[in-house]
């Protein structure tokens, strides 16, 4: 992976959702809820404090998390997207 998060922030790839079909209808990408869960890809060094501290980031690498509908920066590396957020914005480490 060419992408490292720098400080506090963490890059997640989403969880891809399922095609929806209602009845005989297929629901476009555009219609859909982006899904709020996706899984820990790199970590960043943590959060420096004003004293100039590192606070060490609470996820790591390989776990499952939930995050706010609007956090984060879209990028697409390799044809694959991914979502780069800071650890604030993650809501819940899933187990």
């Amino acid at each position: 992976m060419a992408i490292k998060p720098l400080a506090d922030r963490i890059l997640i790839e989403p969880a891809t959702g399922k095609e929806e079909k209602i009845g005989s209808i297929f629901i476009p990408d555009t219609a859909k809820e982006k899904p709020f869960e996706g899984t820990v890809i790199e970590v960043g060094t943590g959060k420096v404090t004003d004293d100039g501290k590192i606070v060490p980031p609470q996820v790591q690498k390989g776990q499952k998390v939930l995050y706010g509908k609007y956090s984060g920066t879209e990028i697409k590396e390799n044809g694959k997207d991914y979502l780069i957020v800071r650890e604030s914005d993650i809501l819940a480490i899933l187990s």
